[in-house]
């Protein structure tokens, strides 16, 4: 069944009403619609009337005479998450769920996060970033070069920003390096170039029911290929999904543990999803944080809360325990 389409409000006369704003102009607005598609419909499930809101040229318009009594951004990557419309949404006084603009742009700059996390005593790989401006000036052969000669294959290479795994890539040579490189900067303005860490994939979802953020279980993720792709991610029988993860209980600690220190050190709020890898000493690595983490049928905050929740029991906690604040 295709997503429900994006509309525009019409403003509800009983009931409290959950204004979603999805779609937009990024690579990622399908999974966007989607997303909405599914919250709204776990939301009313629960009671909550909602309305779909396009970020276009009409949405302050329509927030301000719609006036919700709350916001639920599911825009994925760029102004979605990288604080620019959660700034709005401050200017307007509107109350909404997720982490501040400043937060947001701490949490969504993945070299950025990746400084803090580090400083707040979680692992992450040793990276550099650089800009497409610094190729340009500098010559991308050196450069390339000398990234190939300090760093050591393989690597990962990944735009700056945005999500979904778009424009990442695991490079075993110099060839496939200039090659992920042009795939990152399709993306973004400047590239990560981490180090490769062996390691299973687990990823943490994080949420506010009224007593803090508390991570959900760890969901493992194993897939046909070895990695997490776009395709992955979003295509049906690509992907297993162990929910809870296959973790000793030592290890469960651990990625609960550095999860909600990265949660906590990035002021995340509300609702976030941390990704870590585990590897064969039991040490979670920090590899990426979400803001606006995916809500599809195939997403991996959904299947966390399958385990810990229902789906919509556990956003209608988060759904009150935000208007609780604003009360």
């Amino acid at each position: 069944m295709s997503p429900e389409p994006v509309v525009t409000a019409k403003a509800e006369s009983e009931g409290v009403t959950v204004a979603i704003i999805a779609g937009g102009v990024t690579y990622e607005r399908d999974i966007s619609i989607r997303s909405a598609h599914y919250v709204a419909k776990a939301l009313r499930s629960v009671g909550f009337k909602t309305v779909t809101l396009n970020p276009d040229q009409t949405l302050i318009d329509e927030l301000r005479k719609f006036k919700p009594a709350l916001v639920w951004p599911l825009m994925h990557g760029g102004i979605g998450e990288d604080g620019s419309l959660q700034g709005l949404l401050e200017m307007l006084k509107i109350p909404f769920v997720g982490s501040s603009a400043d937060s947001a742009r701490m949490a969504s700059s993945k070299p950025l996060a990746k400084s803090i996390v580090r400083n707040a005593g979680v692992a992450t790989p040793d990276s550099v970033t650089m800009p497409r401006a610094l190729f340009s000036q500098i010559g991308a052969h050196g450069l390339v070069d000398l990234m190939a000669q300090s760093m050591h294959f393989p690597l990962i290479v990944k735009p700056v920003d945005g999500g979904s795994s778009l424009g990442v890539s695991r490079v075993d040579s110099i060839n496939e390096l200039r090659s992920a490189l042009v795939e990152a900067f399709a993306y973004s303005d400047s590239a990560l170039i981490e180090k490769y860490i062996v390691g299973r994939e687990i990823t943490v979802s994080l949420v506010d029911t009224g007593d803090g953020l508390k991570a959900l279980s760890p969901v493992e993720i194993d897939t046909d290929t070895g990695t997490y792709d776009f395709e992955a991610r979003y295509s049906a029988g690509r992907s297993v999904f162990f929910a809870p993860a296959r973790l000793t209980e030592a290890e469960n600690v651990a990625c609960v543990e550095a999860a909600e220190i990265c949660g906590r050190s990035l002021r995340m709020r509300d609702i976030a999803r941390i990704d870590l890898l585990l590897d064969a000493e039991g040490t979670p690595w920090f590899i990426d944080s979400n803001v606006s983490p995916g809500m599809t049928e195939m997403s991996l905050f959904p299947q966390a809360a399958k385990h810990d929740s229902t789906m919509p029991e556990l956003l209608k906690a988060v759904v009150e325990a935000k208007l609780s604040e604003v009360e």
